[in-house]
């Protein structure tokens, strides 16, 4: 069956006329022209050099390298700077160039000291030689005396005579060989010397980053640690996050840059001060501290907010990226050997504030607290201002170490009283000193309108031992707790609110701090308040107070043993810049050998003192036999000096003495109080013959 196709749409376009269809054809005569093979190569050596491969094992390659180099100049300047006093004039330009004209003469006169130190090193050094000739003289003549003296010994134990020489020949031997190792090792040492030479200087570059930004692991091409900029700055505060500080940037026509002051070099970082725009305020920016830290490309101990005089202006100071974390200089006090203290005018060099301002605390009546986690630096930061204190003839100490790992050990010859153990009788003797202490501020507050009495510091180092301590004497009463029954407690209450009047302080160094190990009216007695890195806000607030904190204090945010060493510290003998209500140190470490150094130079400005080691509870004393005892080494004692060491040593039998008591226990002795440069004293050689007449008597006596 055929089927009609009906088209639905005429066709209109006109039949194609195959005469009218012309077609192209393209003849060649020859292939296409190949590419040239410098274009290909070039192709391929693009392809090759834009590879990621590529430029990973070039970038490797030149990291390497650069660190090599690197790391050599960063030896060549840490040499020249230890060698010269180039980082002193360094240090001095930035402070001038701060303004800071005090820190600017201190490098100043440090710098002096330094070259003086040179000169004499230098001066030493021509008369070494001469020195050391004779001495390797001197040596070589006993060596060789020695062996033929054994070699003697010998001959005469074997009955032959050659066995004279037969050390001084084992020596030769022995001297040969050590001459023949050395030929051997000499010739690799020398070979493999500069590549470990090279390794060393790698060492030090890779460790600092000594290469360009380009050249660094992907992980360290970021922005962390650029310079800081107007912009960035502008930039920052732009993004905080406070609406009225954005719109009002927005509007400026320069872009914010109207806001900014210069921005200026301080210590380790950059200071600007920021002037907000109205309807912004200071605590706005302050709550914001970690996020403008964040976008200046810094961490959140890098970047500090304060508030200056001028009115709606924060003072931003920015680190050098990582340079919080390296360690500041070593302390005056080991550099400088000349150093004195003066207990009412001078302040203790403790260390840096964070822009790398020297940091230095009055202790005149002041009471101390410094606490913290365990293990971050308490015991060192407080043993530092002592050991400054120390330095003041005049000044006295009564102390106990409730940890006992002798860290107050070289006191000993310089402290009245030094009890060091953990135990609850260490306890009950440290409460005993406080009580002491207690009795002889009683005594000077009786004395008549006038008296000057010398300083008294009673300090107690892990007191929260004290506090905790479960022990009751005779009569029921606790040696720990915060209540008023606690014996350690009510001491150190009776300290804070009158020993300050009669020069007598109580410093105290704790760890951990609660309500149990740190009572309210404890802590809130001291003046200056210090603490290292804590766990919480809680803990902050014990340690400095709710003033402070609210103020921007936040020993909470120091970083557990990175920041070891670093205090947050409230009190009116530091000077705090204004608008803060605490300041941030970074402590000197002061090691345990450069502290006996310096205690052997505070003995060597007094007289020896006789460290009493425990406190007699009084059931037997020898009132002549005492007094020699307190007076130790000393050739003759102000007789004031006597009764209140007599008082520390036997609270109960001494604690109310006069000198009416003392004269009348010496009267008839031979050892009565005499007057030397003004002031009534007490001889040693005199008490000393007196004992002996005693002895004598008492021993005839006997015999009859």
């Amino acid at each position: 069956m055929s089927e009609n196709v009906v088209p639905l749409h005429k066709n209109t376009e006109p039949a194609a006329d195959p005469a009218a269809v012309t077609t192209l054809t393209v003849v060649s005569d020859s292939p296409a022209a190949p590419v040239p093979l410098w274009v290909r190569s070039g192709r391929a050596m693009k392809r090759i050099a834009t590879d990621e491969r590529t430029t990973t094992a070039a970038r490797t390659i030149a990291r390497h390298g650069l660190y090599t180099l690197n790391g050599g100049r960063i030896v060549a300047r840490r040499t020249w700077d230890g060698r010269t006093g180039a980082r002193y004039e360094r240090f001095m330009r930035a402070a001038e160039a701060a303004g800071n004209m005090e820190v600017a003469e201190e490098w100043e006169d440090r710098l002096q000291r330094f070259r003086d130190a040179r000169h004499r090193r230098r001066m030493d050094l021509l008369h070494s030689p001469i020195d050391a000739a004779k001495g390797i003289g001197v040596g070589v003549g006993v060596g060789i005396g020695t062996l033929v003296a054994l070699g003697v010994v010998l001959a005469i134990n074997n009955g032959d005579v050659k066995d004279v020489i037969t050390p001084l020949a084992a020596t030769i031997e022995f001297i040969g060989l050590l001459i023949q190792i050395v030929q051997v090792v000499w010739g690799p040492a020398l070979t493999i010397g500069p590549f470990l030479a090279l390794l060393a200087l790698w060492a030090v570059g890779s460790k600092q980053q000594a290469a360009p930004a380009w050249a660094l692991p992907a992980t360290a091409r970021n922005s962390e640690g650029e310079p800081i900029t107007p912009s960035i700055v502008v930039k920052a505060l732009r993004d905080l996050g406070v609406p009225a500080l954005r719109s009002a940037i927005k509007e400026m026509g320069d872009a914010g840059a109207s806001m900014l002051g210069p921005i200026r070099i301080a210590g380790c970082g950059v200071e600007v001060d920021v002037t907000l725009p109205s309807g912004v305020s200071t605590n706005e920016v302050q709550n914001k501290r970690r996020k403008l830290a964040e976008n200046l490309t810094r961490h959140e101990h890098e970047v500090f907010i304060t508030i200056p005089q001028a009115a709606r202006t924060v003072r931003l100071w920015v680190a050098d990226s990582g340079a919080l974390d390296e360690p500041i200089g070593p302390s005056p006090l080991v550099t400088d050997e000349t150093m004195t203290a003066n207990y009412k005018t001078g302040k203790a060099p403790w260390g840096q504030d964070l822009r790398g301002d020297a940091a230095a605390l009055s202790l005149y009546q002041r009471h101390l607290l410094i606490t913290g986690l365990s293990n971050q630096g308490k015991t060192v930061a407080l043993r530092s201002l002592a050991l400054w204190l120390a330095l003041d003839k005049s000044v006295r100490f009564l102390m106990g170490d409730l940890k006992g790992a002798g860290d107050w050990a070289m006191w000993d010859g310089r402290a009245d009283v030094l009890i060091q153990g953990p135990t609850d009788e260490h306890v009950i003797q440290v409460t005993e000193m406080v009580e002491g202490a207690v009795e002889e501020m009683n005594r000077r507050l009786q004395a008549p309108p006038g008296t000057v009495f010398p300083p008294l510091i009673v300090l107690v180092d892990e007191a929260q031992v004290a506090f905790m301590c479960p022990l009751k004497d005779e009569d029921g009463r606790p040696y720990g707790g915060s209540k008023a029954t606690s014996r350690y407690f009510m001491a150190v209450r009776k300290i804070h609110n009158q020993g300050r009047a009669v020069n007598v302080l109580m410093w105290q160094g704790t760890q951990d701090p609660t309500d149990q190990n740190l009572p309210k009216l404890v802590r809130e007695g001291a003046h200056t308040r210090a603490s290292l890195a804590l766990g919480t806000e809680s803990q902050a607030r014990m340690a400095l107070g709710d003033k402070a904190v609210d103020g921007g204090a936040a020993p909470n945010l120091l970083r557990p043993g990175l920041d070891r060493g670093t205090l947050v510290v409230a009190s009116d003998g530091i000077d705090i810049p204004a608008g803060q209500a605490s300041i941030t140190v970074r402590t000197h470490y002061i090691d345990d050998g450069a502290a006996v150094a310096i205690i052997d130079r505070a003995k060597a400005l007094r007289d020896g003192v006789a460290t009493l080691h425990a406190i007699d509870r009084g059931e037997e004393h020898d009132p002549l036999a005492d007094i020699a005892h307190v007076l130790g080494d000393t050739a003759r004692l102000r007789t004031q000096e006597v009764i209140t060491r007599l008082s520390a040593l036997n609270t109960d039998a001494y604690g109310k003495w006069s000198f009416g008591d003392l004269t009348r226990v010496l009267d008839g002795t031979g050892a009565e109080p005499y007057k030397s440069d003004g002031v009534m004293v007490i001889g040693r050689d005199r008490l000393a013959r007196a004992l002996a007449d005693r002895d004598s008597e008492g021993s005839a006596s006997t015999s009859q």
